[in-house]
C-alpha cells in the first residue's frame, strides 16, 4: 500500500525512513547549511519531502561513495551553484524569445 506523503514530518519519522539515528541527523544540520529543517515554538524539528531528498543524498554520498563531509559539502555546493547557472541561463532564455516577439 502507497503511504500518502506528508507535508512535514517529525525527526523520528526521517530516522524510520532514512535508517539514521537522531544524533546523526542533529549533526548533518551543522555541517550542511542546506539541511534546516522548521522548527517550532518548542523546539521540534519539522522535515520536508526536501530535506529527506536531501538526507539520502547526504548518506550515499557519505556511506556508499565515502566522500568526507567536505567532500559532500563541495558537491552539494557544486550542484547547487550549477542549479543556479541553469535557472539564470533558462529566464534570459526566456527574455530574449519575449524579446524576439
Amino acid at each position: 500500500m502507497l503511504k500518502t506523503q506528508k507535508l512535514y514530518y517529525k525527526i523520528s519519522e526521517v530516522c524510520e525512513i532514512t535508517g539514521l539515528k537522531p544524533s546523526v541527523l542533529r549533526f548533518w544540520e551543522k555541517e550542511f547549511k542546506q539541511l534546516r529543517p522548521i522548527k517550532t515554538s518548542s523546539k521540534h524539528r519539522l522535515y520536508t519531502q526536501k530535506h529527506i531528498d536531501l538526507i539520502l543524498k547526504i548518506k550515499k554520498m557519505l556511506y556508499d561513495e565515502k566522500l568526507t563531509i567536505e567532500g559532500a559539502r563541495m558537491r552539494l555546493s557544486d550542484e547547487s551553484a550549477k542549479l543556479s547557472k541553469e535557472e539564470i541561463k533558462k529566464e534570459l532564455q526566456e527574455i530574449l524569445n519575449m524579446l524576439k516577439k
